[in-house]
Protein backbone atom coordinates (compact mmCIF):
# COMPACT_ATOMS: atom_id res chain seq x y z
CA UNK A 1 0.00 0.00 0.00
CA UNK A 2 1.39 3.39 -0.97
CA UNK A 3 0.50 6.83 0.28
CA UNK A 4 1.71 10.05 -1.35
CA UNK A 5 5.13 9.67 0.30
CA UNK A 6 5.38 6.19 -1.18
CA UNK A 7 4.63 7.46 -4.68
CA UNK A 8 7.13 10.30 -4.25
CA UNK A 9 9.73 7.73 -3.16
CA UNK A 10 9.06 5.80 -6.38
CA UNK A 11 9.45 9.02 -8.34
CA UNK A 12 12.81 9.57 -6.62
CA UNK A 13 13.92 6.01 -7.44
CA UNK A 14 13.98 4.69 -3.85
CA UNK A 15 15.77 1.36 -4.33
CA UNK A 16 14.32 -0.28 -1.22
CA UNK A 17 10.76 0.47 -2.30
CA UNK A 18 11.41 -0.51 -5.92
CA UNK A 19 12.86 -3.84 -4.72
CA UNK A 20 9.81 -4.42 -2.55
CA UNK A 21 7.45 -3.75 -5.47
CA UNK A 22 9.43 -6.11 -7.68
CA UNK A 23 9.24 -8.80 -5.00
CA UNK A 24 5.49 -8.31 -4.73
CA UNK A 25 5.10 -8.65 -8.51
CA UNK A 26 7.22 -11.82 -8.55
CA UNK A 27 5.06 -13.27 -5.77
CA UNK A 28 1.92 -12.54 -7.79
CA UNK A 29 0.77 -9.65 -5.60
CA UNK A 30 0.09 -6.07 -6.61
CA UNK A 31 0.89 -2.90 -4.70
CA UNK A 32 -2.11 -0.61 -4.25
CA UNK A 33 -3.02 3.00 -3.74
CA UNK A 34 -6.14 5.04 -4.50
CA UNK A 35 -6.94 7.81 -6.92
CA UNK A 36 -6.72 10.57 -4.32
CA UNK A 37 -3.11 9.67 -3.59
CA UNK A 38 -2.27 9.73 -7.29
CA UNK A 39 -3.90 13.16 -7.51
CA UNK A 40 -1.67 14.46 -4.72
CA UNK A 41 1.53 13.70 -6.63
CA UNK A 42 0.72 13.48 -10.35
CA UNK A 43 1.87 16.41 -12.44
CA UNK A 44 1.78 14.94 -15.92
CA UNK A 45 4.14 11.97 -15.80
CA UNK A 46 6.95 13.34 -17.93
CA UNK A 47 10.44 14.55 -17.04
CA UNK A 48 11.28 13.75 -13.44
CA UNK A 49 7.96 11.92 -13.11
CA UNK A 50 8.81 9.35 -15.77
CA UNK A 51 9.87 6.80 -13.10
CA UNK A 52 6.56 7.35 -11.32
CA UNK A 53 4.60 6.91 -14.55
CA UNK A 54 6.45 3.64 -15.16
CA UNK A 55 5.94 2.40 -11.58
CA UNK A 56 2.21 3.19 -11.63
CA UNK A 57 1.79 0.62 -14.39
CA UNK A 58 2.46 -1.97 -11.67
CA UNK A 59 0.30 -0.40 -8.95
CA UNK A 60 -3.44 -1.03 -8.63
CA UNK A 61 -5.27 2.27 -8.22
CA UNK A 62 -8.54 1.90 -6.35
CA UNK A 63 -11.21 4.55 -6.94
CA UNK A 64 -11.88 6.99 -4.12
CA UNK A 65 -15.63 6.69 -4.59
CA UNK A 66 -18.63 7.63 -2.45
CA UNK A 67 -18.51 4.48 -0.31
CA UNK A 68 -14.80 4.77 0.45
CA UNK A 69 -15.20 8.52 1.03
CA UNK A 70 -17.95 7.92 3.58
CA UNK A 71 -15.94 5.23 5.36
CA UNK A 72 -12.94 7.58 5.41
CA UNK A 73 -15.08 10.37 6.83
CA UNK A 74 -16.30 8.08 9.59
CA UNK A 75 -12.72 7.10 10.39
CA UNK A 76 -11.79 10.78 10.57
CA UNK A 77 -14.56 11.32 13.11
CA UNK A 78 -13.35 8.36 15.18
CA UNK A 79 -9.69 9.37 14.98
CA UNK A 80 -10.37 13.11 15.33
CA UNK A 81 -8.13 13.83 12.34
CA UNK A 82 -8.79 15.50 8.99
CA UNK A 83 -6.77 13.86 6.18
CA UNK A 84 -9.27 11.95 4.05
CA UNK A 85 -6.53 10.73 1.68
CA UNK A 86 -4.58 9.03 4.48
CA UNK A 87 -7.76 7.64 6.04
CA UNK A 88 -8.71 6.02 2.73
CA UNK A 89 -5.20 4.51 2.41
CA UNK A 90 -5.63 2.82 5.79
CA UNK A 91 -9.11 1.58 4.88
CA UNK A 92 -8.09 -0.10 1.63
CA UNK A 93 -5.23 -1.95 3.31
CA UNK A 94 -5.80 -5.62 4.02
CA UNK A 95 -4.69 -7.39 7.17
CA UNK A 96 -0.88 -7.64 7.35
CA UNK A 97 -0.39 -5.27 4.41
CA UNK A 98 2.54 -2.87 4.54
CA UNK A 99 1.80 0.81 4.17
CA UNK A 100 4.79 2.74 2.82
CA UNK A 101 4.54 6.30 4.06
CA UNK A 102 6.52 9.42 4.79
CA UNK A 103 4.07 10.18 7.61
CA UNK A 104 4.12 7.08 9.84
CA UNK A 105 2.72 8.79 12.94
CA UNK A 106 -0.49 9.90 11.21
CA UNK A 107 -0.95 6.56 9.46
CA UNK A 108 -0.35 4.66 12.72
CA UNK A 109 -2.93 6.80 14.52
CA UNK A 110 -5.50 6.15 11.78
CA UNK A 111 -4.69 2.43 11.69
CA UNK A 112 -5.23 2.14 15.45
CA UNK A 113 -8.52 4.02 15.20
CA UNK A 114 -9.64 1.71 12.36
CA UNK A 115 -8.50 -1.44 14.16
CA UNK A 116 -6.34 -2.23 11.11
CA UNK A 117 -3.63 -4.85 11.54
CA UNK A 118 -1.08 -3.38 9.14
CA UNK A 119 2.66 -2.83 9.10
CA UNK A 120 3.69 0.79 8.72
CA UNK A 121 6.98 1.33 6.90
CA UNK A 122 8.54 4.78 7.11
CA UNK A 123 10.27 5.95 3.96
Amino acid sequence: MLDAGGLLALEAGDRRLLAHLKGERLAGRTACTHGGVVGQVWRGGSGRQAPLAHALRHVATIPLDDALGRRAGSLLATSRTSDVIDAAVVLIADTADRIFTSDPDDIEHLARAAGADVEIVAI
